[in-house]
């Protein structure tokens, strides 16, 4: 039995509401996890502020996903790793892209497999990143805004991940395609 309640727009707290029914318009149903996030209207108005944040970053948008999936797969998130597959896949992501990214196995562009390593050791090393990692990074070409902007992306998606773990976020019919299960 789960102690966090999935909110409606009238069920959740006031300060939440504008935000539920702003996203409930988006996507035209309200996602479960924002749903239970809307229990801290600050917890889900931080996310969503460090979502835009980040999505206004110098990476393009397949390299978002690349952040996202490596955060999402790292902590075990299922609800985000389906959710962000499908964003993957109107983006126009190939088959094998999509597979190595939900495996967390190497990605065949050597640019975009340099930013999926970088956003692990960043991860790994909790942001201190050893110089030759950090230096690898670079060398792909990548700029140091670019290494910064992978830190937003790994504290918006910790967010987004550790809250659905919390929450036991349960993955919505419209994801179901998407379904993913971490490798035992």
């Amino acid at each position: 039995m789960s102690v966090f309640t999935a909110h409606t727009a009238e069920t959740a707290p006031a300060a939440a509401r504008p935000t539920v029914e702003g996203v409930r318009r988006r996507f035209g149903f309200l996602p479960t996890p924002v749903a239970l996030m809307a229990e801290s209207p600050q917890l889900l108005a931080g996310f969503l502020t460090a979502n835009a944040g980040f999505e206004q970053t110098a990476l393009n948008p397949l390299e978002r996903e690349v952040v996202v999936l490596a955060v999402a797969t790292t902590n075990e998130c299922h609800v985000c790793v389906a959710l962000h597959t499908g964003t993957l896949t109107q983006l126009g992501a190939t088959a094998e892209q999509i597979a190595a990214l939900r495996a967390g196995s190497a990605l065949p562009e050597p640019r975009l497999e340099a930013l999926r390593r970088f956003t692990l050791a960043v991860l790994d090393h909790r942001g201190a990143v050893p110089d030759d990692e950090l230096a690898n990074f670079l060398a792909a070409g990548y700029q140091p805004r670019h290494a910064l902007d992978v830190v937003l992306g790994v504290g918006t998606y910790t967010i987004s991940t550790f809250a659905n773990r919390l929450t036991r976020a349960p993955l919505d019919p419209p994801l179901a395609a998407h379904a993913w299960t971490p490798a035992a």
